[in-house]
């Protein structure tokens, strides 16, 4: 069973994704209020992120409006399920330095990690935000 919250934010997500089905929200209630755990596809993490965060601090601050009309106190976390997909790129990435030249897909995997680890940071520093 889902609730208000739970459907308000997968609406949301799911239209900004590439893979709306991967789309995952749990929901757990403590003592600072209730938590919700959005985990989606690794290739939609910066959508969901956004530009420095923005898109992220969109959904909180949505969220918080939602709490104020239902008397409760929401938090965001969006997991980074990104490992996996790091750990492939880089055994990729081993085996094409036996190559003597470096092809042009591996120069956008490179760029692809880079901007993933970007993102992991930009997470990290949007997790330690109390809204």
């Amino acid at each position: 069973m889902t609730t208000i919250d739970q459907q308000f934010v997968e609406y949301i997500v799911k239209s900004l994704v590439g893979h709306p089905d991967d789309v995952v929200i749990e929901r757990v209630i403590d003592e600072k209020g209730v938590l919700l755990t959005l985990t989606v596809n690794p290739d939609d993490l910066g959508r969901v992120i956004g530009k420095r965060g923005m898109t992220a601090q969109s959904l909180r601050t949505l969220l918080r409006a939602l709490g104020t009309k239902n008397d409760a106190r929401y938090n965001l976390k969006i997991v980074n399920n990104d490992e996996d997909r790091e750990q492939y790129a880089s055994q990729s990435n081993d085996e094409s330095d036996q190559v003597v030249e470096e092809s042009t897909d591996t120069a956008v995997e490179n760029e692809q990690s880079d901007l993933a680890k970007n993102t992991r940071k930009e997470l990290a520093e949007l997790d330690d935000l109390d809204i």
